[in-house]
């Protein structure tokens, strides 16, 4: 694959690692800079001489972007390989940002194959990103050792991120930031995964999740600033316990969340239509989300003010050039 040159808001505590790995990739952060000979072709909707660019939309920032970020999900409720993820980005690489392998579904996957998908990826300008496999990693004896051998095997394998989850664990604060910072010392970005609900992961059931009892919103945003002091991007929400697999969404937590933090430095988990439209009419098309690969074309139309649902339709706007 050809080289990507890093984003330019890399948090400056950061090094710039760009250690050999199988993917002969540099580090990368949450979103990857366009090289000229890689650049996607017009869409319809942005070609306004021969396409469809004469109708309002909502054009996004140019990647890499801060704000409208659309990670997707990689093979986990559905098997697919490097031939259905090309069609995928093919038609929709425009609109994705990054390919997460959701918990460890990677460690499936033949070597060859993951890849072929890690490089594919890149090539559509997309980063790639671990799932919370860490809670797997870190259950191990001899951890220290476990946790640098799982690390260096990401690194080669062509990972830029690696999400950092803890939804089953109880895992001190201050072993988290040692942890953020052994992934950036791999030259690799840490994408910490918070939520208020003890036992989120895995499809656990609503009855199952309100039994375990939750969190205070406030042991979010208290980890969240020191993570993001830590030189950490971007934060990753857990969907479970908020808007997944509870008898009613917990919106007031996603209010003091982006109450305490920055929008650009939150990325929430909307696994379902019904979600996602909700923090697109709450908080506009910027809103970065996390979905699954086949509800991305659903999103986009969304996020463009171009369909919607009979709250959004003709009501997402935006005010730019």
């Amino acid at each position: 694959m050809s080289s990507v040159r890093f984003i330019a808001n890399l948090p400056t505590r950061l090094p710039r690692l760009g250690g050999l790995s199988t993917a002969s990739s540099p580090m990368r952060g949450l979103a990857t800079a366009k090289m000229p000979s890689e650049a996607s072709p017009q869409t319809l909707l942005q070609d306004k001489k021969h396409g469809f660019g004469f109708l309002r939309s909502n054009p996004l920032p140019a990647k890499p972007r801060k704000l409208g970020v659309t990670e997707i999900r990689g093979p986990y409720y559905s098997a697919y390989g490097k031939r259905h993820l090309q069609d995928v980005l093919e038609t929709m690489s425009y609109h994705v940002d990054g390919l997460k392998f959701a918990g460890g579904s990677f460690s499936l996957l033949p070597e060859r194959a993951l890849v072929e998908m890690i490089e594919l990826a890149h090539k559509h300008d997309v980063y790639v990103s671990t799932g919370g496999f860490i809670e797997h990693v870190l259950t191990h004896a001899d951890v220290l050792n476990v946790v640098d051998k799982y690390l260096k095997k990401c690194k080669d394998l062509g990972f830029d991120v690696v999400e950092l989850s803890s939804g089953f664990l109880s895992f001190p604060p201050d072993d988290w930031l040692r942890l953020i910072e052994k992934v950036h010392s791999n030259g690799l970005i840490a994408k910490p995964e918070l939520g208020i609900q003890f036992g989120a992961g895995g499809d656990t059931s609503a009855a199952e999740l309100e039994a375990a009892g939750q969190s205070d919103p406030f042991k979010v945003v208290s980890l969240g600033k020191k993570f993001l002091d830590a030189g950490v991007e971007r934060l990753m929400i857990e969907s479970e316990g908020i808007t997944e697999n509870v008898k009613s969404w917990r919106t007031d937590v996603i209010q003091e969340i982006l109450k305490d933090l920055p929008m650009e430095r939150v990325m929430f988990e909307a696994a379902d239509p019904k979600v996602f439209n909700w923090y697109i009419r709450e908080f506009g098309a910027d809103v970065n989300l996390f979905v699954d690969h086949s509800q991305i074309v659903q999103l986009s139309c969304l996020r463009s003010g171009i369909w919607g649902m009979a709250d959004t339709f003709g009501k997402v706007v935006s005010y730019r050039q």
